[in-house]
């Protein structure tokens, strides 16, 4: 384990624990103390170094949870010493950095996977079904928002729930758009394709050098118009919309997903049943390591995640519309 600085280190940890053909062996982090205590509370070695990690023989693959801003030294360290990798999102701030991650990765022949959990759910793989069917028509328009108040300041708690580094950008490398933001970028940009032009907004609400809520308006090459929304200061909900010219997919946190097409019966609201989720992120990343197996999750989901946010950030500090090609 790499790291204890993302508030999902902790659940990583626990499914790596869980699964049968993984064992966690020991930890580090840039911060001693808490690497130190993490240690103790699992049962394994801290080490101090993180070159001696990466150059023991027992040890097959990594979880980084590092800051977003040393993804990139990490991982290529990490790739070059033959170790697989898990690391939470995203895969770097910077289009460059990724792609000079993901060179480092194939030279080396080292599988790598993002957390980019939400294109394992269930809704996600029915939304996708239901696009290539075309029971939507042709795509117009998908709106995708993520939001939680989890950034409001508490008794004590300056940050809420979050922690202070979450809003250094030297850090975290931005705000709600490149931590939780992610999320809605990342399906948006699968059911819609590539983003061919942009523009963005970014509020400040609660003063931190970072934004805590954004909303990202893009063009895709497919034609389509996506609104992506996300704030760490905004009561919690999640909403993906879906709006073609033969139907509408609506899912929402909390209820039913609905759709209805003109390809399905009278036209009216339908709550179909749900397909299976596919494996987890981290499911897909062992199961590519063990037996070869393909996943579902790409480099090129990585790669354009990144863009997006990259050129979001662009476009708010220049106050205009950002092309991507």
């Amino acid at each position: 384990m790499l790291s204890r600085w993302h508030v999902h280190a902790d659940d990583y940890a626990l499914q790596a624990a869980a699964h049968p053909e993984l064992e966690i062996r020991a930890v580090w982090d840039e911060e001693p103390e808490r690497g130190k205590a993490w240690a103790e509370e699992m049962g394994v070695p801290f080490v101090t170094e993180l070159t001696e990690v990466l150059a023991n023989p027992a040890i097959d693959a990594v979880i980084v949870a590092a800051p977003t801003t040393l993804h990139k030294d990490i991982l290529i360290q990490a790739a070059r010493s033959g170790k697989h990798i898990f690391s939470e999102k995203v895969l770097a701030p910077t289009e460059q950095d990724c792609e000079a991650i993901l060179s480092e990765v194939r030279a080396q022949g080292v599988h790598l996977m993002l957390s980019l959990k939400r294109l394992t759910d269930d809704y996600y793989v029915y939304a996708q079904d239901a696009l290539d069917r075309g029971l939507l028509g042709r795509l117009l328009q998908v709106r995708c928002r993520l939001a939680h108040n989890g950034a409001l300041p508490k008794e004590g708690k300056p940050f809420g729930i979050l922690p202070a580094t979450f809003f250094d950008p030297a850090v975290s490398g931005g705000g709600a758009l490149i931590d939780l933001g992610s999320h809605p970028v990342y399906l948006t940009n699968r059911l819609a394709g590539k983003v061919k032009h942009l523009y963005a907004q970014m509020d400040y609400a609660l003063g931190h050098p970072v934004e805590d809520s954004a909303v990202i308006v893009a063009e895709y090459e497919s034609g389509a118009l996506g609104i992506i929304e996300a704030s760490l200061a905004a009561s919690g909900n999640f909403l993906l919309e879906l709006h073609g010219t033969e139907g509408t997919l609506m899912i929402e946190k909390g209820r039913p997903l609905r759709i209805r097409s003109s390809r399905l019966g009278d036209g009216s609201w339908q709550t179909p049943s749900l397909p299976d989720s596919l494996p987890s992120a981290m499911e897909q990343w062992v199961a590519q390591m063990s037996t070869g197996t393909p996943p579902t999750i790409t480099h090129e989901d990585f790669v354009e995640l990144t863009r997006v946010i990259e050129a979001a950030a662009h476009s708010y500090e220049a106050g205009g519309r950002v092309s991507l090609n």
